[in-house]
């Protein structure tokens, strides 16, 4: 993210990060990683990755619309959707950072190893780590998903605004 020329760095305030993730569904710790991201950078921009390797319970356009609902405070966040190299993605919008939420360890070796392949591929975006807040440090969009589908409260789960669409959605897959 910093670029310095004799002692002067760029300041956060004229960089673009970008929040990649799945969000099936969003969570109050993906908002929380957000929020914290919006408060850093001019810009935020959430993008719906979509990922081959998991069969989602929304499609990207309804994960993105979640979003979205979940966000409407935040005036310098918008939402996207892609399908392709994250890489790819922060250069066509001239994104300098990738902001990542990191709940433990295990989290840290996965994101360190793509943190560096984004770089490889895009070597004017930094990945920058945000950790969780402890309260959130075991919430994953698959344990709302599984509470959820043995009716389970997930209320403290999910932003209040979708919290009846992810319990209808379960309740269909039922």
């Amino acid at each position: 993210i910093f670029h310095f020329t004799k002692g002067k760095g760029t300041s956060l305030n004229n960089i673009i990060a970008v929040c990649p993730g799945s969000f099936d569904p969003v969570t109050v710790g993906h908002i929380d990683i957000i929020h914290r991201a919006a408060s850093m950078f001019s810009k935020v921009v959430v993008v719906v990755m979509k990922n081959t390797a998991k069969s989602p319970l929304f499609t990207a356009e309804e994960r993105a619309q979640m979003i979205r609902e979940s966000t409407t405070d935040l005036p310098n966040v918008t939402v996207d959707v892609f399908d392709g190299l994250l890489a790819d993605y922060t250069k066509a919008i001239g994104a300098g950072a990738i902001v990542k939420g990191l709940r433990a360890m295990s989290d840290f070796e996965y994101e360190f190893q793509m943190a560096l392949t984004n770089k490889k591929l895009n070597p004017n975006t930094e990945t920058v780590f945000f950790t969780t807040k402890a309260e959130y440090m075991y919430l994953s969009s698959s344990m709302v998903k599984q509470v959820g589908s043995f009716g389970g409260d997930i209320s403290d789960f999910v932003p209040e605004s979708i919290h009846q669409k992810v319990i209808e959605r379960l309740e269909r897959k039922l």
